[in-house]
């Protein structure tokens, strides 16, 4: 009896022991702490690791957690400066920095940090109008942070970083607001429009403005090369024609023509005067009657004297054969001239020494009347006049 009472103690005792040891050995796990309480009161804090206590006089609290945390609050109603009420997420990020004073400074830290939050934010958002809420953020964000840093400070917390999810203004404000957005967005795309607009017509009045100063400067210097150009042309035929002039003179005057054969020439271009669709009158001049003379001295003397051989000196007319009317030939040195003159009976009479009126259709067949100022050639010779030598001195066309 006594020893098995000895070892029901004995057994009693090993458990006992191995209680006391069970609870005075506590393993802390990392970024977590304990707090120990003996006989109710704080005692000391456990960091992370292998920590003893004394069994059935210290306690432990549950372990906290040094970790940041997250915690995300439902949307809270906040009213703005302009009457607005609309509901706001937040979201927090904290950390305990002292375990003592989180567990005896505040019963429910995480509560205290909600409450905190909705009231510092309904202070800071309630002096802002929407739009100036909406745009601002960060300050409300900053504000925050710092308001709730300096009160959470004693309860051994230290808030890292505040953030607002979402401002959720109310349904009639986000219509208002969209439609706003659309008109704003409208007007900003118009005055683009009329800027391109403008912007567009501004460089195709430019690029109009500088193409026409392009095209004016270059007329201008086409016109300076052509003017240039027709001013050496000029030029170059004024030389032309004043050499040719030269060459004709000298040769004039090399040639030597005697009076019978300027005459004959001045004949010549009697056709020529009459000639053009639109000459129904034209004028003879006065030197034509003395031209006339000498031709038919030169006629009628050549008529007289027997034909002679064809290397004679001299010009030698000879009349068409059987009388018929036709062309006299003037042939001879000189110019060596052999030039057919149209002719009728009239004029070849005239020539011949008869009197018979010349009319100006034996020379330009055209319709008119007497030669004036021509008379009776007669056989008179041939006599020194300067008109036939500088032509005829008055000549016009009347219409």
């Amino acid at each position: 009896m006594s020893s098995l009472l000895v070892t029901i103690l004995l057994v009693l005792l090993v458990v006992a022991v191995i209680a006391a040891i069970a609870r005075s050995i506590r393993i802390v796990p990392q970024a977590t702490a304990g707090i120990v309480e003996r006989f109710g009161r704080y005692h000391r804090t456990l960091n992370a690791g292998l920590n003893m206590v004394t069994p059935f006089v210290d306690r432990l609290r549950p372990l906290i957690d040094l970790r940041e945390q997250v915690v995300s609050f439902p949307p809270q109603p906040v009213i703005t400066e302009d009457n607005l009420v609309v509901g706001i997420d937040t979201v927090i990020y904290f950390q305990v920095t002292d375990a003592r004073a989180a567990t005896y400074e505040v019963a429910n830290y995480i509560a205290a940090v909600e409450q905190l939050t909705v009231t510092t934010l309904r202070n800071v958002v309630g002096g802002m109008d929407l739009e100036t809420a909406l745009t601002s953020r960060d300050q409300i964000n900053g504000e925050l942070r710092k308001e709730l840093d300096e009160a959470t400070g004693k309860w051994g917390i230290r808030v890292g970083r505040v953030e607002l999810k979402a401002i959720e203004p109310p349904g009639s404000i986000q219509d208002s607001m969209e439609k706003q957005m659309r008109a704003d967005r409208d007007k900003r795309a118009a005055i683009l429009s009329a800027e391109g607009s403008k912007q567009s017509a501004i460089l195709t009045a430019e690029g109009a403005r500088q193409a026409a100063v392009l095209k004016a400067r270059g007329e201008s210097e086409a016109t300076m090369l052509r003017a240039e150009a027709d001013a050496r042309a000029q030029a170059v035929r004024a030389r032309g024609q004043a050499e040719a002039i030269g060459t004709v003179f000298r040769a004039i005057h090399e040639g030597n023509p005697d009076q019978r054969l300027l005459a004959y020439q001045y004949m010549q271009m009697l056709p020529q005067i009459a000639q053009g669709d639109a000459n129904k009158v034209w004028i003879v001049p006065s030197e034509i009657g003395k031209a006339l003379e000498g031709l038919g001295g030169f006629f009628s003397s050549a008529a007289s004297r027997p034909a002679e051989p064809p290397a004679s000196a001299g010009p030698v007319a000879t009349a068409p054969p059987n009388g018929s009317a036709g062309t006299s030939v003037l042939s001879g040195p000189g110019s060596q001239l052999d030039t057919s003159v149209s002719g009728d009976s009239s004029l070849e009479g005239w020539l011949t020494g008869g009197s018979g009126a010349v009319h100006d259709a034996a020379v330009g067949n055209h319709e008119g009347g007497p030669v004036p100022g021509a008379g009776d050639a007669g056989g008179a010779p041939l006599r020194h006049d300067p008109a036939l030598m500088q032509g005829p001195t008055e000549m016009g066309a009347p219409i």
